[in-house]
């Protein structure tokens, strides 16, 4: 019993993994990131986004569809207008973890090319 109970989880694990690959790919292109970042702060129309990214609607709409495709967000009808919001809040909790650590990295990269260039700058002089 405790084979198939520890099958089941690995087999479980492996899911996740695979749906969590998935689920990065959708954020491959800058434009549907900017989106998420967008609605971190709350709900908007197509219009909305459309005019903050400058990109063409159909453009706009063709990310929305993958992310809501995805289980990214949600969308609401209030009259002619579709309104997209995130699906989970956790998600923008995410994405600002996940964009405090990149910023900690390039920090980390600049400093360390500042660190080797005073050091070219030692060799040349010597």
């Amino acid at each position: 019993m405790e084979d198939e109970e520890w099958n089941e989880r690995i087999a479980m694990k492996k899911k996740v993994v695979e749906f969590h690959a998935e689920f990065c790919k959708t954020f491959s292109s800058p434009k549907r990131l900017e989106i998420l970042c967008l609605l971190k702060d709350g709900e908007l129309t197509v219009s909305d986004i459309t005019e903050k990214l400058g990109i063409s609607k159909a453009n706009v709409s063709q990310h929305l569809t993958l992310m809501r495709r995805m289980g990214i967000l949600k969308a609401r009808r209030d009259g002619v207008n579709t309104y997209y919001m995130l699906a989970n809040k956790r998600l923008a909790k995410a994405c600002n973890l996940m964009q405090d650590a990149l910023e900690q990295l390039m920090e980390g990269s600049v400093r360390l090319n500042k660190e080797e260039l005073v050091a070219i700058k030692g060799d040349l002089t010597r």
